[in-house]
This record gives structure tokens, C-alpha cells and sequence, in this order.
């Protein structure tokens, strides 16, 4: 096994801290319920950690929302449920008195199986409620409610639209709501969706339940405190314990596609060419993962039924077994699960082959090693999955970095020859040295999460009228930045006849129309992101997964899913099934085409930064410290010390060394001047322009023009998944409003831009 190179020890989050003495006067143990202490003693610790002790402090206080950060495995399971199943116990009003809220199944069964031990020896009900749950508990709890519910955003927008009543009994007397992997709620549309539901939760209420909020990856306290908080007087108590971290080991491995090139992320199955990057990645990763668990993230479905296809054929030919499977959204639960449970087992050495869907707090236990494969995009993701490895006391978190490059010819596109992955893998690890974590941004799900947020309220209330949705969600709800003349058009546009989601009654309430009862009836109503159609695959009686329909399947066609390689036998056209049987050979199939994560400022300006510096990390191997001394010479040699420019032959990229929002933000300012762009990371290109056109074009610009100007050019504003219900003019204007801040760091950006030379 390749010896990974050691940086310092990076102190980026709390790992195995260790916690306060249980025997100390007044300390947290002393507050918890003589039931919950015995409990505790009988689990063998000797101590409460530093995130409970705090924690119980803080809940057992006051009535006030908490807001608990500690490390992964830090313990705030039970920092907040100690004390919160301890005031329960004592409870006689009927209702649920605690809703823990996550945002997967997985999660749920995870926390479940946690705290089932506890809550049993309290008397107190435990109940999982997701579509995959069973039906018994469910039912027992309705007719006697009381207890703990574990639930998914999307089970309890169920409850509130079909079964109102039941939402009423079980979450109408709340002492306290639980919010589980807290970051992943606080931007998109299950962020916006999340926070509807909690406010539609509190107006069934006499009082305010409390709520906690759990998370190990957070960059902003607090703005987080605030969203927790929303509609509480003043923002959630912030418990933040940083603790020792485990000392990092890291490797970053870089490798160059051959000349012939080779299908590294998609196409054939065959036997994988030996000199192709991805079968030197998986070689590689195979000598270095045999034998322990560990977590490989590979971005997208493609590339993990790949990569695991190719460290499965590695294994059959070495005569060893496989320990490499894939896991990912589009595989059934039950393989899914299957895998989750070996590597927590800890039994048979196992690694996971991943998209992101390993990335939460599901309970796997501890990994030894954490592996990517392309530079990392998002410090908040990275850490989170660093979080996996090293939990162990005593041990090393452990962290390999696998990149891809393009082999290196004549007529590249000099762009090409900065060596970008590599710069982008030293700059996260820098970053992370630092402690860094994007803070959250305007969220662009405001307008798609609305309409769904209208339309579920209409189908709860039967019928409500304007003023009322208004008050609901803009007032105090969580779309305060929608205006009364926003909402206005948002329902005159729902309402026309294009759209037919609701209409007005004779006495002025709305109510839905034959588009709206439509949406409404369909199970996928429930969950604010879009679902395609899709094929189900079935060997031998047993669902594999699901793959979307855009993959044209006919008897015979040869696929590459779960990690297998498989046979059409039989297609149900109208039940969209497919029957395969084992097969040597496959294809890998088109997977959802995830637009690619952003990356901040912060990121783009550490690369640069990389690029000035002469410091060669010893975490990189020779390839990596090859290709990084080689982008720093073209960096040099294309003068980008005091340029901005490269010139592309017809098109010129012009490095603003800012992130995705700014680049796509200078790229509408240019189309509107009417130049082709597209951007990339660091930069946008100007296509059909040469480089004296390019920087004399931008330096003449005055600044940034006012962005409502700029707001008639953008194009593609139908992104999220009822885009396409609001009307064109008012998509238009949130973006402007989204944006606005943006215009003086434009403007800074152009200056600067002007004031280098294309020459």
C-alpha cells in the first residue's frame, strides 16, 4: 500500500472528543431523568461527552431552540434526545410530544434502531414513518398518539395533504421538533420546503414547539441559528464544540489518460484497457482498499457503476472475493441497504463505491479510508465525507484524492495546460487547513417551492383565499421575499388558462383546477425535485434499481447496473419492467444528467493563489507534483501573473479567478453585448473572439450595468420543478432580486479585468 504523505494535523471538526466526567457536581447527567441514567450507566460510559454536556445544559434551561455542531459520531443523537425523551416521560397530554426530521429513509431506520433500546425502557412509542416503513406502528400510533415519530419532509407533506386530521392528532400538541443533517435543509428546494412544513406544523399548535438542530457540517452558524429559528423571537442557542481532530493523511493521485484515450466514464464495459486512467485509478485503489472498509466517492452513477464494475473484474481475475459495490439513488433499497449493513457489520471487508448518497449521517460505523475521484467541489462536502474516516480513537482519518487528466498534445487547448484538477485539489486542501465552508446563498427554489407550497395548502384547507396563502407563507411563513405584488402574479399566473392549477370561487377562495387535482393526485407531489419516468430492472424475481427511460431498451440490449453486467430477457412496455439475466459484457447505461455542483469564490481564489505559489505539497505524488510544477510553468510562460486573458486560437478565456455565480452573472452582462460565452469554473470563454477583441471588448465597459437590465437576457430560467407554472416576467424579476447584490462586485470584477492586458 502506497504510503500517504502526512500534512499537520487539519483541526477541521471534532473527532472522538472526549466528554465531561457523569460524576462531576452539576453536570449534565445530573439533569436527566433517573430513567435516562440508568440507561446511560447501563451502556457502559463513563462520562457524557462535551457537546452533550452542553446540549443538556442548554435544553433542560430554557424553552429555547438549540442549534447543536459537533463532529460526525460526536454524540448529538443523543445531546438532544436525552434530555427531550426524559420531559416526555412525565407527559399526559395525548400527541406526539417529539418529531425527529431527516432528510433520507436510511437515516431514519439508522436513528431508529439507535434509540429503539431507550425510548422502549421509558415506555415511550417509537415510530418510523417514511413510505418504506411498516404499516402496524403506523397505525397504532394514529389511534393512541404519543411518543417520538422519525420522518421524512416528503412523509409528513403526505399527512398534511391527505390526511389533515391525522397531521392534527399527531403533531397538534408538539413539545419539541428534531432536525437531523441541519445543513442539507438550509438552501434548495427541500431547505424552502422544510421550513413551510415546520410553520404549517406550529399553526396546528397552541404553542411553539421547540426546535433543535443537528448538524456536523455547517459554514454559518449563524444563519443557521436564524433559518432554525424563523419564526421564534430570537435566533436558536448555538452549541458548537470543535474539539481535536484526528491527524489527516492525505494523498492526491493524479493520473493522464493515454494517447488512444479510453471510456472512463461511460460507454462498453469490456475488459477495461490497462493504460486508461480509470483502470490505473481502480488498480490503484484495489491494492490500497483490499482488505478494510472505506468509502469511494466517484460523482456521478456513471461513473460508480464503472469503477465498480472495474474493481469487481480485478477481483474475479486475482480469484479473490469482491469487496466493491456500488451504491447509489437509482439502486433498489434492498441492495442499498444490504450493502450499508456489511460495512457497518464490520465482518467482511467492504467498500462502497458512491455518489453522494453515503455522504449523510447514515450509520455505516467506522471507515478506514475516504477516496474521490475528481478534485473536490464544495468544502462543506468534502468535510462531511472526511467525517467517515479516523473515528476510531487512536486512528488517522485518511483521505485520497484521484484525478484525471487529458493526455497532453500539440494543438490542446492551452487551459488545458494549467492543469486545473490538480491546482483545484490543492486548494481545497488548503482551504480545509483553514476551516473554511460555504456560507448559504439566495435560493433559486423560491418561486418552484411556492406554487407547491399554494397548492398543498388549497388541498389541505379545501379552499383558502388569497389573503390567507399570503399571510401562510410570505408573512410569516418562510417566502418573506416574495412581495404581495409577486404573489399576485404567482396566482394569476397558476391561474390562467395555460396553467389551470386553481381557479376562484364564486365568494373569491381559490381552489384547485384540473391541472392542480392532477399534480396534487400524484404520489410524486410530494417531494419538491423532479423524478423522470423510468425503466425498473428485475433478475430473477428481485428489483436491481431503476434507470430513467431516456435509455431506449429492447430484448437484448446489454447493461451495466449494480455493479453486474446484464442481459434484456423480456421488456414490459406498459409496466416499464425489464427482465435481465447475467451477462459477460454491458453498457453503462445514461443516468440524470446532474448539472455540475458549484464552487465559490473562495475556492477560485486559493487556485489561483496555488498557481502563484511555489510550494509543492508532499501529499501530492509525482504525477500530481509533475503536473502542478508544469501548470505553474504555463501559468508563467502565458503571462497570467498580470493577465486575465488566454488566447484560444477563436475564442479567448478570460480567468476572472471567481466562482460559478460570478462567471454566469459576467457571461449574461456579455451575451447582452451580444458575444457568444460559456463558463467554466474559474472563468468564462468568449467564443468566435479573438484576444484583442476580448480584453478591448471589456475594457470598455463601464461597470456593471443596472442588473434589472441584464435580468431581459437570461436565459434557461426554468430550472426547478414547477419553473414551468410561473410566469416568465415574475422568474425574471426574482432572478433580478436574487442577484442585485452582486452589481458593485461586478463591477470591481470588470475593472480589474480591464486594468490587465490581452497582449
Amino acid at each position: 500500500m502506497t504510503i500517504l504523505a502526512k500534512t499537520s494535523p487539519l483541526q477541521w471538526t471534532a473527532m472522538m472528543s472526549l466528554p465531561r466526567s457523569s460524576s462531576e457536581s452539576g453536570s449534565g447527567f445530573d439533569l436527566l431523568h433517573p430513567q435516562v441514567q440508568r440507561w446511560v450507566r447501563q451502556q457502559g460510559w463513563s462520562r457524557l461527552r462535551d457537546v452533550q454536556e452542553q446540549a443538556i445544559a442548554a435544553i433542560c434551561g430554557s424553552d429555547e431552540d438549540v442549534l447543536i455542531s459537533a463532529a460526525t459520531a460526536a454524540g448529538k443523537t443523543e445531546a438532544a434526545f436525552l434530555p427531550l425523551l426524559g420531559s416526555s416521560t412525565a407527559r399526559a397530554e395525548p400527541g406526539i410530544s417529539i418529531l425527529y426530521v431527516a432528510p433520507l429513509k436510511a437515516l431514519i431506520n439508522d436513528q431508529y434502531r439507535r434509540l429503539e433500546e431507550l425510548c422502549d425502557k421509558l415506555e415511550l412509542p417509537l415510530v418510523r414513518w417514511h413510505g418504506d416503513a411498516p404499516q402496524g406502528p403506523k397505525n397504532k400510533i394514529i389511534k393512541a398518539p404519543s411518543g417520538v415519530v422519525l420522518i421524512t419532509p416528503e412523509s409528513i407533506e403526505a399527512m398534511l395533504l391527505r390526511r389533515p386530521a391525522t397531521a392534527e392528532a399527531l403533531f397538534g400538541a408538539l413539545d419539541a421538533i428534531i432536525i437531523d443533517e441541519l445543513h442539507a435543509f438550509l438552501q434548495g428546494p427541500r431547505g424552502l420546503h422544510l421550513s413551510s412544513l415546520l410553520y404549517r406544523i406550529e399553526v396546528l399548535n397552541d404553542r411553539r414547539p421547540r426546535r433543535v438542530g443537528l448538524s456536523a457540517t455547517i459554514g454559518d452558524l449563524e444563519f443557521a441559528a436564524r433559518w432554525l429559528s424563523a419564526t421564534a423571537p430570537k435566533p436558536a442557542k448555538i452549541i458548537a464544540v470543535a474539539g481535536g481532530a484526528p491527524p489527516l493523511k492525505v494523498q492526491v493521485r493524479a493520473y493522464v489518460e493515454p494517447p488512444e484515450g479510453g471510456a472512463d466514464g461511460d460507454g462498453m464495459l469490456n475488459e477495461p484497457q490497462s493504460g486508461s486512467a480509470l483502470a490505473q485509478i481502480a488498480r490503484h485503489a484495489f491494492e490500497a482498499l483490499r482488505g478494510s472498509n472505506n468509502l469511494f466517492f466517484a460523482s456521478s452513477r456513471a461513473n460508480v457503476e464503472t469503477l465498480a464494475d472495474r474493481l469487481r473484474t480485478i477481483s474475479e481475475e486475482g480469484q479473490v472475493p469482491n469487496e466493491f459495490f456500488p451504491h447509489h439513488g437509482s439502486l433498489s433499497k434492498g441492495l442499498r441497504e444490504e450493502l450499508e449493513l456489511r460495512l457497518k457489520d464490520g465482518r467482511l471487508p467492504t467498500t462502497a463505491v458512491a455518489t453522494t448518497t453515503l455522504e449523510l449521517g447514515i450509520d455505516i460505523g467506522s471507515v478506514v479510508a475516504v477516496s474521490q475521484l475528481g478534485a473536490p467541489r464544495s468544502l462543506a462536502s468534502l468535510r462531511q465525507r472526511l467525517g467517515r474516516s479516523g473515528r476510531r480513537e487512536g486512528s488517522s482519518a485518511i483521505f485520497r484524492n484521484y484525478l484525471r487528466e487529458p493526455y497532453p498534445v500539440a494543438d490542446a487547448d492551452p487551459l488545458d495546460k494549467l492543469h486545473l484538477p490538480v491546482v483545484q485539489a490543492v486548494a481545497a486542501l488548503n482551504l480545509l487547513r483553514l476551516k473554511f465552508v460555504e456560507p448559504p446563498q439566495a435560493d433559486p427554489a423560491l418561486l418552484s417551492v411556492s406554487v407547491h407550497q399554494i397548492l398543498s395548502l388549497i388541498v389541505q384547507r379545501g379552499a383558502i383565499s388569497a389573503g390567507a396563502l399570503y399571510a401562510s407563507l410570505c408573512q410569516q411563513g418562510p417566502f418573506t421575499a416574495l412581495k404581495k405584488a409577486d404573489f399576485a402574479d404567482l396566482l394569476r399566473g397558476m391561474g390562467s388558462d395555460e396553467a389551470g392549477l386553481i381557479e376562484q370561487a364564486p365568494d373569491g377562495s381559490l381552489m384547485l383546477g384540473p391541472e392542480g387535482e392532477k399534480l396534487t393526485a400524484s404520489r410524486d407531489f410530494y417531494a419538491n425535485f423532479s423524478t423522470d419516468e423510468e425503466w425498473r430492472l428485475v433478475h430473477s424475481g428481485r428489483t436491481l434499481g431503476t434507470l430513467p427511460i431516456v435509455n431506449a431498451l429492447v430484448v437484448g440490449s446489454i447493461i451495466g447496473f449494480a455493479g453486474r453486467r446484464w442481459r434484456a430477457t423480456g421488456i414490459d412496455d406498459k409496466a416499464k419492467v425489464v427482465e435481465v439475466v447475467a451477462h459477460n459484457t454491458g453498457r453503462v447505461p445514461k443516468f440524470d444528467r446532474l448539472g455540475q455542483e458549484p464552487i465559490h469564490d473562495r475556492l477560485a481564489a486559493e487556485m489561483l493563489a496555488v498557481l502563484m505559489s511555489e510550494d509543492l505539497p508532499d501529499y501530492l505524488d509525482d504525477n500530481a507534483k509533475e503536473l502542478l510544477a508544469a501548470g505553474r510553468s504555463a501559468f508563467a510562460e502565458l503571462g497570467l501573473q498580470k493577465s486575465r486573458y488566454i488566447d484560444a486560437g477563436s475564442a479567448t478565456h478570460v480567468l476572472t479567478w471567481q466562482g460559478t455565480s460570478a462567471n454566469s452573472l459576467l457571461a449574461v452582462l456579455l451575451t447582452s453585448m451580444g458575444f457568444a460565452c460559456e463558463t467554466f469554473d474559474v472563468g468564462i470563454t468568449l467564443t468566435g473572439c479573438p484576444i484583442e477583441d476580448a480584453s478591448a471588448v471589456i475594457a470598455s465597459i463601464d461597470g456593471c450595468p443596472p442588473i434589472e437590465d441584464l435580468g431581459r437576457f437570461v436565459e434557461n430560467l426554468i430550472v426547478e420543478k414547477y419553473d414551468a407554472y410561473v410566469p416568465e416576467d415574475l422568474l425574471r424579476r426574482i432572478w433580478v432580486r436574487r442577484h442585485e447584490t452582486l452589481r458593485e462586485p461586478m463591477s470591481q470584477l470588470i475593472r480589474e479585468l480591464a486594468a490587465t492586458t490581452g497582449d
